[in-house]
């Protein structure tokens, strides 16, 4: 697949997800078979730039291209600057936030609450092209289906954007009033896809290579992305890749394995945020992966009381041997963590 002038070595996508996707967890989704990742959304807020914050979120150090941050806000001017400054920290692709369903986004009118001034969108999208565009640095578009059930307005906002100079559209396939309830659906991307010449992608509940290849078929998107389900299975898009390529489906990884990847995703995590917020922050990571475990429940209870890295590390590394002594693969996964929605809305808390 062809993004401006990056050929992505697949269709299958990390999602960008405020408190979620920073730069270990985008490194490890992209060695495990994701093609393409957006970093969590960057603000567009001039004065919050140098935060301790934004600057994680700006700091691409090691991560393998292209690297697609995304951006948030309700000016257009300010906007501009902000994918500029963005590309001036090796942005390589600058995403438009207009999917977060987050009240303290959509308060602000930014997020999905532009799906409901499709002026003002358009100006930013616009803005953000234009700024772009000498740089030779992609523009793309993140939204969802509309802003509730009887203003569903995403295919004449894509069509708008494309226009625009957007070069690919990603659909979400709820409304912001559905939040991260109910079922995703299909058809509005689908209609989006038949409305636009650039490339499309499908996201929304897709949480397995049976599911991924049904929403591709459905809808004729370019590509999925997937969130939730890849929180502590960040190995779901290499199963995907495998079950695309051979419509078999892949053993799940061996408990060694996933002892030795989240043990490495620990160590770059704690780099980056240092050792007081790396021990808390690690805290919902390590929770993903043991969830479907047994004895996780009782373990990430545990786990949430330890006051370091290095007891937290030495921990999980012992919780893994353990169960290694019992089992030598996972269990089948269950359904991706319920509780997304919750977390979002708290992660906007570190949007600055």
């Amino acid at each position: 697949m062809q993004l401006g002038p990056f050929t992505l070595s697949n269709a299958l996508f990390v999602a960008p997800m405020a408190g979620v996707t920073d730069r270990p967890f985008r490194k490890l989704c992209k060695r495990l078979g994701a093609g393409y990742a957006v970093s969590e959304m960057v603000t567009s807020r001039p004065e919050l730039q140098d935060s301790l914050k934004t600057s994680r979120r700006a700091d691409h150090s090691g991560e393998p291209g292209p690297i697609a941050v995304q951006i948030a806000g309700t000016d257009a001017a300010m906007m501009a600057d902000a994918a500029r400054y963005n590309i001036d920290r090796g942005a390589q692709i600058i995403d438009i936030n207009m999917g977060c369903p987050a009240k303290k986004v959509c308060n602000k009118w930014a997020g999905s609450a532009l799906m409901q001034d499709e002026t003002l969108a358009i100006s930013i999208v616009s803005a953000v092209v234009q700024a772009c565009a000498p740089l030779g640095v992609p523009v793309t578009l993140k939204m969802r289906t509309g802003w509730c059930n009887t203003a569903k307005n995403a295919v004449q906002l894509a069509r708008a954007a494309e226009s625009a100079g957007v070069q690919m559209v990603t659909v979400h396939g709820r409304t912001r009033e559905q939040g991260y309830r109910g079922q995703a659906e299909y058809d509005t991307i689908a209609a989006v896809k038949a409305a636009l010449r650039i490339p499309v992608v499908a996201n929304g509940d897709i949480d397995g290579p049976e599911k991924a290849r049904a929403v591709l078929a459905a809808t004729g998107a370019d590509a999925v992305m997937i969130g939730r389900a890849a929180q502590g299975r960040p190995w779901i898009f290499r199963e995907i890749v495998h079950f695309l390529a051979t419509g078999e489906p892949l053993a799940p990884p061996l408990v060694a394995e996933v002892k030795h990847l989240l043990l490495a995703h620990l160590q770059d995590h704690y780099s980056l945020y240092g050792e007081f917020m790396g021990v808390l922050s690690a805290r919902k990571h390590i929770g993903w992966y043991v969830r479907d475990l047994p004895g996780g429940e009782a373990f990430r209870t545990h786990m949430n009381t330890l006051p370091d890295c290095q007891t937290q590390w030495a921990s999980v590394a012992e919780f893994f041997d353990e169960l290694n002594a019992r089992m030598d693969r996972l269990p089948q996964p269950s359904s991706p963590p319920n509780h997304f929605e919750r977390d979002l809305n708290k992660n906007m808390e570190t949007l600055q």
